[in-house]
């Protein structure tokens, strides 16, 4: 109902507005500069012969009111080539709208240059002039490539970026760097993440009907945080629209695996969890935080059934029909005159996403190196296999104001991004006697699992310009809480005895438990950008200096909570979870209570701060002219603290520092124009990765799917002391780049870089029987790589290619680690006979190859945009292996999509777009690898299948 109240309200308000307007229409572009690609304030720009016309600001746009008609309008400034426009349509009250009118030096007097207004409708080519013109290493990709791409949110779209990859559809790589080297930021600030195992943001909660565009910075310059080293993504939501939008969109996904099959698995959650939370049937009872919890000698009978009896009773999944995926969308967006000169923009926006997916042959694996060192193959230690269903839902909006006079634009953004996904799983275990610390048995397992995750973000922003444009400042402040919550995680195990006989052991399969874990965290940010043009030598430069802070504040918690039988369990269970937490079972009927897994005061319960005070300086300017030279430095003061403890709190920390540091941080960067759309750029940086709070902790983290434990950095477990530091990194970048018309654009670029003491996932040899993995410092680290891109017209073979282009980005890394002593000795006491050892392996997390390539159609009369779209990076380790544990390492995913789009009608209100995803129907692996034997084992497997989809979007 509430879609709907909004949906009429906003459709009335437009009405009302455009109905003042409608026997009249309007022109509205932005002026930028071809040799700084910096929008000209003071351009006139009028109908010739005519009073119409208008001014543009210091944004450089212009908003002209004129009856219904064809026009040419002509932008004309001191000094500079007068521009006219030709062919432009207006309607009445529709907004025509120009991308770009770029103005060129005039050195001496020359006749007008004449445009096609269809020619420059195209806002890649602003993305475009921003790459060619910036002080760093940059890619990206705009609203307009969303929209001819068909991506649905952030995650699927960042992957067309060169060098970029997106693991699990979620979390950014850059130049194949791992989570850790990677940034993200919402308008140009921290966010907090919402996973406690990354240290990146989640950016499929972003859907793209949000954003503007994407911008991938690859190189260092001062105004940037330097806690990245393969990139920073930034995510602009959307500014001041062009014209009036009022879009409804729906769309639907099918995926023959997954959808309409009756092996679904689901479970009885809460009324809510279709808008994305739970609302408070799996809470945690408020009895369970007690020291003491109800148990039976303990506590009256009544009193144990009592609390028994306040916790959901399912622990099992029932088979169900699977539904199709589908999403809903809403826009409204406007900029208003007002009568003071001055413009208000607003925009509204919201989606609704549930998405639903099915496993049926999802595969967990654990092996070990043999004792026999003559045996190649590995030796399984334990292995899970079954069906995981999971159904995810993700509602996002967005409301904006915006307000511009003639010197200052003022933004103020509130967003809220609602997730919530429902996992059921049930596997066969078998856990084998011959591995080292195995007990051999296998059982059955069903697991039940609800994640609810948001994020609420407010943002303001307010820009300064002089009269001159001499000065201008950039204020930001942001506040973002973001929440991620498990309640009631249920793991329900039966060891098997015999063919037919099922019982629950605690030293085989385990006894059933209940598991709540829930991470909160508000980030603060507020920085200052000041910027002072002015000439240097004859040539534009400019000199920048502000400063930054950032608060961070998480808490983390993780409670849980086993089954134990007062008296002896029933003789057999048939094997169905859902008959365990029944009232003839739990006490004091029957024999089940609950105990605490939990000890006083919990090691796994965190509270961790940041706070980071940067400044910095930087000039831009020109020595000679061809050669633009960017200099800097910036200083951060980082200090976090933690409050925690470790098993059996034999030791505690109080807000003690666990980091404490100042760091300078230099960068230069040189621009040399070799053509006016030719450049050649070096670099130079140094920037540094930290850990991150669940990293610097004491925690234990176990997931309840795979069974596998991460361990907190501070313990202090063998040779490792427990002393976590920073990742130190020094950058060099070499890059060419040619820019032509129509957003072609060719590039080679060069890297190298250098880590002190990286930091790693290393899986511990001392814990034999679990899989346990640990953040360490390892030995130092460098990488090479090469990067080239590309995107190119075909109407150079023949003319009837006109419409078509092809694009591509190829990146190829080489990355070393030096080896530890530990991990040496390790790797050499394990090694077979005859393998050699080498004092050197890959950086965990670094593909050694990235590929992004399409073919893509576009023909703006018809309104028709095609494409084929393939990405895949190659071979990556992610965990390093050491002892009888082997390294794991992912497989190239080979990603083949399909998309169209076409606009219907003689104004193209309707858009009707159809995909395939995963047109190979490739599979998402991870194995144990050793290149000695070619020996392999699995590690983990999905199969994502092949999907079908069809959407529409109406424009009212």
């Amino acid at each position: 109902m509430r879609h709907i109240a909004y949906s009429i309200f906003c459709s009335v308000f437009l009405l009302l507005s455009s109905a003042v307007n409608a026997q009249t229409g309007f022109i509205r572009g932005t002026v930028y500069e071809t040799a700084t690609g910096d929008p000209l304030f003071g351009v006139a720009v009028r109908v010739p012969g005519t009073s119409t016309g208008a001014v543009t600001d210091f944004d450089g746009k212009f908003n002209i009111k004129a009856p219904p008609g064809t026009y040419s309008i002509e932008a004309s400034f001191v000094s500079f080539q007068t521009v006219t426009i030709t062919d432009l349509v207006v309607n009445a009250g529709d907004v025509t709208v120009i991308d770009a009118i770029w103005m060129e030096d005039a050195l001496e007097e020359l006749e007008a240059v004449i445009v096609s207004a269809e020619v420059i409708k195209n806002s890649e080519s602003a993305l475009l002039t921003v790459k060619r013109k910036s002080a760093n290493v940059l890619d990206g990709i705009s609203s307009e490539s969303f929209r001819k791409i068909g991506d649905s949110n952030a995650g699927e779209a960042a992957k067309r970026v060169t060098g970029v990859s997106v693991e699990g559809g979620k979390y950014v790589y850059v130049r194949g760097l791992g989570d850790r080297y990677s940034k993200t930021t919402l308008n140009g600030l921290d966010i907090p993440g919402l996973d406690p195992d990354r240290n990146s943001i989640q950016i499929d909660v972003f859907p793209t009907n949000l954003i503007d565009n994407m911008v991938v910075v690859k190189s260092f310059t001062p105004e940037l945080p330097a806690d990245f080293t393969g990139g920073i993504v930034n995510i602009e939501t959307k500014d001041f629209p062009e014209e009036r939008v009022l879009d409804v969109s729906f769309s639907v996904d099918y995926n023959p695996g997954m959808h309409f099959n009756s092996d679904y698995l689901e479970y009885e959650g809460s009324g809510t969890d279709w808008l994305g939370y739970d609302n408070g049937i799996r809470q945690l009872p408020d009895r369970a935080r007690q020291g003491d919890i109800p148990q039976p000698r303990q506590n009256p009978d009544g009193e144990v059934g009592e609390f028994l009896g306040e916790f959901g009773p399912t622990l099992g999944a029932s088979n169900a029909t699977s539904f199709t995926d589908y999403s809903l969308g809403i826009t409204a967006a406007d900029q208003l005159a007002l009568p003071n000169g001055h413009t208000l923009g607003y925009q509204f926006s919201a989606s609704y996403q549930s998405e639903t997916r099915l496993f049926d042959e999802i595969f967990f694996g654990e092996y070990q190196n043999s004792t026999d060192l003559d045996q190649n193959e590995f030796q399984r230690a334990f292995t899970q296999e079954g069906i995981l269903a999971e159904q995810s839902v993700l509602i996002g909006g967005l409301a904006g104001l915006a307000y511009k006079t003639s010197q200052s634009k003022y933004r103020i953004n509130f967003m809220h991004l609602q997730n919530g996904e429902t996992r059921s799983g049930q596997f066969d275990l078998l856990d084998d006697d011959d591995a080292i610390g195995k007990s051999g048995y296998t059982g059955l397992s069903d697991n039940l699992e609800y994640n609810q995750r948001s994020v609420t973000n407010a943002f303001i922003n307010g820009e300064h310009n002089t009269v001159d444009s001499r000065w201008k400042i950039d204020w930001r402040a942001s506040w973002t809480q973001s929440n991620q919550e498990d309640p009631d995680i249920r793991k329900t195990a039966f060891s098997r005895f015999g063919a037919n006989s099922l019982r629950f052991v605690a030293g085989a399969a385990g006894n059933p438990s209940r598991l709540w874990r829930e991470l909160d965290e508000a980030n603060v940010v507020g920085r200052v950008d000041v910027t002072r043009k002015f000439q240097f030598n004859g040539q534009d430069a400019k000199l920048k200096f502000g400063g930054s802070h950032t608060y961070k504040e998480r808490d983390y918690e993780i409670l849980n909570y086993n089954v134990n039988f007062f008296r002896s369990q029933q003789p057999d269970w048939t094997g169905d979870a859902r008959e365990v937490w029944t009232d003839e079972n739990l006490y004091p009927n029957g024999s089940i209570f609950l105990v605490s897994g939990v000890d006083d005061p919990n090691p796994n319960e965190y509270n961790a701060t940041v706070n980071n005070t940067a400044a910095y300086v930087s000039g831009e300017f020109s020595i000679v002219e061809p050669l633009k030279t960017i200099i800097g430095v910036r200083a951060e003061n980082f200090v976090q603290r933690h409050t925690g403890r470790n098993q059996g709190a034999t030791i505690v920390l109080e807000d003690e520092k666990v980091l404490d540091a100042l760091d300078f941080f230099p960068s230069v960067n040189l621009i040399y124009a070799l053509q006016e759309k030719q450049n050649l750029r070096g670099s130079y940086s140094r920037t540094i990765a930290r850990p991150s709070f669940k990293e610097l902790s004491f925690a234990s983290i176990l997931d309840p799917v795979s069974n596998r434990i991460f361990t907190g950095g501070l313990f202090a477990i063998d040779d490792w002391d427990g002393n976590l530091v920073e990742t130190r990194i020094n950058n060099f970048d070499l890059r060419w780049e040619l820019f032509m018309e129509r957003g072609q654009i060719f590039s080679v670029s060069a890297f190298y870089k250098d880590f002190d003491q990286p930091i790693e996932l290393v899986r511990l040899p001392q814990q034999q029987t679990n899989a346990e993995f640990q953040p360490r410092n390892v030995g130092d680290g460098r990488l090479y790589g090469l990067e080239v891109e590309f995107r190119k017209a075909l109407d150079f073979i023949t003319p009837a290619l006109t419409n078509w282009s092809i694009y591509g980005n190829l990146t190829l890394v080489e990355s070393f680690i030096d080896i530890s002593p530990t991990e040496l000795r390790n790797r050499e006491n394990n090694a077979r006979n005859g393998e050699e050892i080498g004092d050197t392996r890959n950086m965990a997390g670094q593909a050694p190859w990235i590929v992004n390539a399409g073919i893509q159609y576009s023909d703006l009369t018809t309104g028709l945009d095609a494409g084929i779209f393939y990405n895949v990076k190659g071979r990556t380790l992610i965990v390093v292996g050491g002892g009888i544990d082997p390294d794991i390492f992912t497989e190239p995913f080979h990603s083949l999509n399909f998309n169209l789009n076409k606009a219907f009608g003689e104004d193209r209100r309707v858009v009707v777009t159809l995909g395939i995803d995963n047109i190979l129907g490739d599979k998402l692996e991870q194995f144990y690898r050793r290149d000695f034997g070619d020996a392999s084992d699995l590690f983990t497997r999905y199969n994502p299948g092949t999907s079908i989809g069809a959407g529409v979007k109406y424009s009212f």
